[in-house]
């Protein structure tokens, strides 16, 4: 899998187009800001929208969203349990355990509430990658404390799905740097509390989101 990361925002959100090498479809991930960015960089990769993956329904995922939408008549897909709180229309409304195809590749859905009831993280086991959302990041969690957020459907998703996640599936969160699932298991001491393994945390200088 190809993955571009573009950053926008006050809140420096990450969204992604995911492509196959010498493919030429795509689907963008948490389109946050400036739909028009992500439109020229599909078009200037010679990629055509399947479609726009939201892992939750926060502004700083979705800002871009009608603006490519518009142009590239493309279905947005969000779980159920965000759209009543999303402010855009939605076309696919997902529950989990679906599986989206990117020219031969597996996307599953995985339902992992806590930062919204909704959460959502898109999973490819062949290319090893997930792209998490606000659910984990490199060093942390994503908040539980706003709104519809769950701080027990949070850990509950940390010990049942992002728990069982191989050290190298490289994680690609909403905010922050990729890293894999080794580093989370040696640097994120929130996951680390969870999983009763606190005695492992090892600090990293480089800062933290607690969005």
């Amino acid at each position: 899998m190809e993955i571009k990361r573009l950053v926008g925002g006050n809140l420096e959100s990450n969204g992604y187009i995911i492509s196959n090498k010498g493919g030429h479809f795509c689907y963008i991930v948490d389109p946050g800001y400036n739909g028009e960015r992500f439109l020229r960089e599909s078009s200037d990769a010679g990629l055509q929208i399947l479609g726009i993956l939201l892992t939750h329904h926060h502004y700083d995922h979705v800002g871009g969203v009608q603006k490519i939408k518009a142009s590239a008549d493309c279905p947005v897909y969000i779980h159920r349990d965000d759209a009543d709180m999303y402010k855009g229309k939605a076309d696919v409304l997902l529950s989990g355990g679906e599986s989206l195809t990117l020219q031969g590749e597996d996307i599953t859905v995985l339902h992992t509430p806590g930062h919204t009831r909704g959460s959502v993280c898109f999973y490819s086991e062949k290319s090893k990658v997930c792209f998490t959302g606000d659910t984990v990041f490199n060093v942390d969690l994503g908040r539980s404390d706003l709104g519809d957020g769950s701080a027990t459907a949070l850990e509950r998703s940390v010990r049942e799905t992002v728990s069982l996640w191989p050290g190298d599936v490289m994680i690609y969160p909403g905010h922050g740097d990729p890293c894999n699932m080794k580093f989370v298991r040696v640097h994120n001491g929130e996951y680390l509390e969870i999983m009763g393994e606190w005695d492992r945390y090892k600090p990293w200088n480089g800062g933290s989101f607690i969005l």
